[in-house]
């Protein structure tokens, strides 16, 4: 029995009546009248008692064309399931994030714009340490990254930048020198520092550069929520993302520009440059379509 079986007799019930629902479905009384002999021969059941001049159900068409129009109303649905899944309208995306990328709000803004758009698409989204984001989307695990860069991807990804800002100093407040007590800290003022290190090192080594030293690292507590609680209980200054000054208000701690030519820090998204999911295909056309925000990037003497 196939489906085409399954519509015939639920029209045929319907209207209780060979002609009136053969030209429903188009197709001639007599091989509509073929169609439900085969449903019946299949079944070994009476469900039709014909007349001249009536159709009736039998007690056994009444139960087979209860469940008939069950099965066509769940094969409706999967087949629109199946479309719209198609069209990436449904389904399960997994976000991947490190800790200071929330902090620019880039994070949210693109999971809350596709959410409104996609309601029937479900947005995973977990914190992972960066080194581990890349591979972790190569094999399939994580659908998009957010990271800092620079960082080196496989071959296989793309990124789009989403947010660019400049690094600056975190610093206990009880211990920075009353030489940086302006808003200006030169990096020559911390080359004796101890350093706490975030996950991105770029902007730690970058400042070591422009002081001519090496920074002597005292710890790698991972997060940087983890980064500037170690500052405020006093036990270094770390390099870390301007954004998060404009949000974080920890105890402890103070922020204080890095002078000179901005120090660059971007937040990007990392995807499959290949990507064959549609729903995730969507999402990174979203992304794509973003331009970058960019503030305080201008030179600081």
């Amino acid at each position: 029995m196939e489906l085409r079986h399954l519509r015939y007799f639920v029209v045929l019930a319907e209207e209780l009546h060979f002609t009136r629902a053969a030209e429903r479905l188009n197709i001639s009384p007599p091989t509509l009248t073929v169609q439900i002999q085969e449903i019946e021969r299949t079944l070994a059941a009476q469900l039709l008692v014909r007349t001249k001049r009536s159709v009736m159900l039998t007690s056994a068409g009444k139960v087979f064309f209860s469940e008939a129009q069950r099965v066509l109303e769940q094969f409706s649905r999967a087949e629109n399931a199946g479309r719209r899944a198609g069209r990436g309208e449904l389904g399960r995306i997994e976000i991947g994030y490190v800790g200071s990328a929330p902090y620019t709000g880039v994070l949210q803004d693109q999971m809350n714009r596709f959410a409104r758009k996609h309601p029937g698409v479900y947005l995973n989204a977990r914190e992972f340490p960066m080194e581990n984001l890349p591979q972790l989307i190569v094999d399939g695990e994580v659908d998009v990254g957010f990271v800092r860069l620079p960082m080196k991807l496989p071959p296989l990804l793309s990124y789009h930048v989403l947010a660019r800002d400049r690094f600056c100093l975190a610093m206990p407040t009880d211990t920075f020198d009353a030489a940086t007590e302006t808003n200006l800290v030169h990096p020559q003022q911390i080359n004796d520092a101890s350093f706490i290190m975030p996950e991105q090192q770029f902007g730690t080594f970058q400042v070591a550069s422009r002081g001519n030293f090496t920074p002597r690292i005292v710890s790698a507590p991972g997060s940087l929520l983890a980064v500037l609680t170690q500052v405020s209980i006093g036990n270094g200054i770390a390099v870390c993302p301007g954004a998060v000054r404009i949000i974080v208000n920890l105890p402890g701690v103070v922020f204080r520009d890095i002078a000179g030519e901005p120090i660059v820090s971007e937040v990007a998204a990392v995807f499959r440059a290949s990507e064959a999911a549609p729903a995730v295909r969507n999402i990174i056309t979203q992304i794509q379509d973003t331009p970058a925000i960019s503030y305080c990037l201008g030179k600081i003497e």
